[in-house]
């Protein structure tokens, strides 16, 4: 069990209060389904860079990455080097874009809204399935940010797992059911911040205990040279299925629920610097936590039986052994965060697309906005429920859990999403027929696990061959969605032109 001191609990203890405060902030601020959905489009640059990032980046970020390195080397670091590349392009590709064509089509709130909206009256039935897809993946997502919850509680204070379960998932409950999504981004805000700030500090301190970084870098390579192979023994299947993580980013709901909530497209370009310059920092310091941190308790053998037995402990006992308890306790918050601020962010989209695109276009058209946002803030208790038994199993893998749903993600609604935005002739049936070629490879490719080749790979692949087959077989959209394309893109090029004279010459 994690040696418990009483500063370490104060700022656990502060910062669960700070986030608690901030969904009552939250709470008065919402006053439209719009706000409790998407903020009422109101999020500035910062905001929406530091959202972004930290409900795309869980507890995986500051534990199972740093394990990973810490275990195996810089053989592991490839998944960074794919999620770096997914990121920057769907900041390119995407952001600017679906901020317009969102409101443009019908102010969608939801990514399945979105869906419908853009294909006109053909497009309808796109909203049921993008929202089941959605409860389908999204609940095993969150279930997997239940557990890591749990297990942090679990070690911190000694708790039964049943217990820890129960802590962890209300917590992150209570300011999402009170503050919709300005809390949830205001708390991401927070959150990446905290993050940022562990993930910079702690390889700094851990390169000066081992006396600065070129005794850190002789360290590593006396100790364990084979840390420094990028191959390691990764065959050429096993590092493009680590690249391809990259390929889910343009098909997770909860990150392109940001760009959506943006206040313009013209914000996005300063997002995508301070977002990517968030994420290569980030990236680089959990590396660098497990690089240099293998070397640390080498050295220190009398210090390293706990991050034996799991390696993901690895910034947590640095935390721990080179830390005041105050800064520790800041630092663990950290962990806490990363957690937080993605299972807040999965929340919440599921309660979205059980509200705006099942309950009120299936059930309740005429219900008002009060009653729509009381009904959303019932989902998220209902999902966390949902969540909550799916990880009652204390041998449940997050990262199993993870991978599967981002693959589901990344399959089903990455191709739609990419060429909605970017081809006039793309179809309704031809999106369907991508979104579900996409869920179903990877359900299938999951069981089958063939050749060990990550489900994405054959999922993307397979559901942009069907988007376009069938659109190219399907008459061509009416002209109301081809005019709204059009328009759309005007936009965009008045935006650039914008941005291109507003450049210091």
């Amino acid at each position: 069990m994690m040696r418990v001191e009483a500063p370490i609990v104060i700022m656990f203890g502060l910062y669960l209060g700070g986030m608690l405060l901030v969904g009552w902030l939250g709470w008065r601020a919402t006053r439209s389904l719009s706000d409790y959905i998407l903020g009422g489009r109101r999020l500035g640059a910062w905001v929406t860079a530091l959202a972004a990032g930290a409900s795309d980046m869980s507890g995986w970020l500051l534990m199972g990455l740093p394990g990973a390195i810490f275990l195996s080397g810089l053989s592991e670091a490839w998944i960074a080097v794919g999620l770096v590349a997914g990121a920057y392009l769907n900041w390119r590709w995407v952001a600017a874009r679906l901020r317009l064509y969102s409101e443009h089509a019908g102010n969608a709130l939801t990514l399945p809204d979105y869906f419908a909206q853009r294909f006109g009256r053909q497009g309808a039935g796109l909203r049921s399935v993008a929202a089941v897809v959605i409860l389908l993946f999204f609940t095993l997502y969150a279930a997997s940010g239940v557990v890591a919850a749990a297990r942090l509680f679990e070690s911190m204070f000694g708790l039964p797992y049943a217990t820890a379960l129960w802590v962890g998932a209300l917590c992150t409950m209570a300011y999402v059911l009170i503050g919709g999504f300005l809390a949830v981004s205001w708390t991401d805000t927070i959150q990446a911040s905290l993050m940022f700030g562990a993930l910079v500090l702690a390889p700094v301190i851990v390169m000066e205990a081992l006396g600065g970084p070129a005794a850190s870098v002789a360290a590593v390579a006396q100790t364990h040279p084979e840390h420094w192979n990028v191959l390691g023994k990764l065959d050429a299947i096993a590092i493009v299925s680590l690249l391809a993580w990259g390929l889910g980013y343009f098909g997770q709901p909860h990150i392109l629920v940001r760009f959506m909530a943006a206040e313009s497209a013209s914000a996005m370009g300063r997002a995508r610097r301070i977002g990517m310059t968030w994420m290569v920092l980030c990236l680089a310091g959990a590396v660098a936590v497990g690089f240099f941190g293998r070397a640390y308790f080498s050295a220190h053998p009398d210090l390293a039986a706990d991050v034996a037995a799991n390696p993901e402990r690895v910034f947590i006992e640095l935390a721990l052994v080179l830390f005041s308890p105050w800064l520790a306790g800041m630092l663990l918050a950290a962990v806490l965060a990363a957690i937080m601020s993605t299972l807040s962010a999965q929340l919440l989209v599921c309660s979205s697309a059980l509200t705006q695109d099942l309950y009120k276009p299936l059930l309740r058209r005429p219900a008002s906005d009060r009653e729509l946002v009381w009904f959303g803030r019932a989902t998220v208790l209902g999902v966390t429920l949902v969540a909550i038994a799916l990880a009652a199993d204390p041998n449940s893998r997050v990262l199993g859990m993870v991978s599967y749903a981002w693959a589901g993600f990344g399959a089903a609604f990455g191709p739609v999403v990419l060429l909605s935005l970017r081809w006039r002739r793309m179809t309704a049936r031809g999106a369907l027929a991508g979104m579900v070629a996409g869920a179903v490879t990877v359900v299938v490719w999951k069981q089958g696990g063939w050749w060990g080749l990550y489900e994405i790979v054959p999922g993307f692949a397979l559901a942009t061959l069907a988007i376009l087959i069938v659109s190219w077989l399907d008459r061509q959209p009416e002209p109301g969605v081809l005019a709204a394309f059009d328009e759309v893109q005007r936009q965009l090029r008045a935006t650039a032109a914008a941005g291109a004279r507003s450049l210091p010459r």
